[in-house]
């Protein structure tokens, strides 16, 4: 297993309806490194984001999709999402704050 550091664990954010909804909530979805574990996520989380604190981190793996090019068929990269929970005293995530 390659050494990743706590800032190559997460990708980006997932922005979507669902993912935007679990914000009232104080959970956020992000795009990790698919060799991340939870502890890794969870302190790229703390480091990344000042006065957070994480609660939980749930992940899931998504395998790629099948795709066809004529009679090629072939699948696209696999990825890995993690929702993470943040206790009630933590400060809010400021990329999510303008969406």
């Amino acid at each position: 297993m390659a050494d990743i550091k706590y800032y190559d664990v997460i990708l980006r954010p997932v922005i979507t309806e669902k993912s935007m909804n679990g914000m009232a909530d104080k959970e956020y979805t992000f795009l990790v490194h698919p060799e991340a574990n939870k502890s890794q996520i969870k302190e790229a989380v703390e480091k990344m984001f000042e006065g957070t604190k994480v609660k939980r981190v749930n992940t899931m793996n998504c395998q790629g999709k099948e795709k066809r090019r004529g009679l090629v068929v072939g699948r696209t990269a696999k990825t890995k999402k993690a929702i993470v929970k943040l206790t009630e005293d933590s400060k809010e995530i400021e990329i999510f704050s303008g969406l």
